[in-house]
């Protein structure tokens, strides 16, 4: 059986990330979110197990050094990573998986996983991901300002990237994204193509 896709998307803090991955998922039963590890609390109606893995910092720090984590990094003061197990179980059943991290982590899955497909969702302008950063309403003015002291770095490392969506509308956007998916699929090196056909 040929192993799933490994597809990582990243971008800065509202630009759509969560909004066009749920959108995708929607549409697509053979397409696995990843749920990421954090130790940041959760907010408003957020679940443990369902948008996060809400683990304490030295439960976090116990993982990096069992080299649990397919991707790690310390983000606005918090942990964020990505379980390695998970993401491989679902690999090896054929399954595809998606990933949403930021750069540094979307850096260390094509070290560990040079077979990954990282995209990028790219805001319309700065001015637009600033407004929808403030119409989100989920984080303090703080952590407003330092989300946008990191955008200009996370925009500069759109070349680390095989593919660059610029979230200007999302039923485009989510088009863009899944045409990448079929297009992966279709590629004759990666093999996935032979699971497409009829026995």
């Amino acid at each position: 059986m040929a192993k799933g896709l490994l597809f990582v998307i990243s971008g800065p803090s509202g630009v759509g990330k969560n909004t066009v991955l749920n959108e995708i998922i929607k549409k697509r039963n053979n397409l696995t979110y990843s749920i990421s590890a954090t130790t940041r609390p959760p907010r408003g109606q957020e679940v443990d197990g369902v948008n996060y893995y809400f683990l304490s910092k030295k439960r976090f720090l116990e993982e990096i050094d069992n080299n649990g984590f397919l991707e790690w990094a310390e983000i606005y003061d918090y942990y964020y990573g990505t379980p390695k197990q998970t993401v491989f179980e679902q690999l090896n059943k054929g399954n595809h998986v998606i990933l949403d991290v930021d750069i540094q982590g979307a850096a260390q899955i094509r070290e560990n996983y040079p077979n990954s497909i990282l995209i990028f969702l790219y805001p319309p302008s700065i001015e637009e991901l600033k407004r929808r950063l403030y119409l989100r309403n989920t984080d303090d003015q703080e952590s407003i300002n330092k989300r946008l002291s990191y955008i200009k770095k996370e925009l500069s490392s759109v070349a680390l990237y095989d593919y660059v969506v610029v979230n200007d509308c999302l039923e485009q956007a989510c088009y863009r994204v899944e045409s990448i998916i079929s297009a992966e699929e279709s590629k004759v090196a990666r093999g996935y193509w032979k699971k497409l056909l009829r026995p």
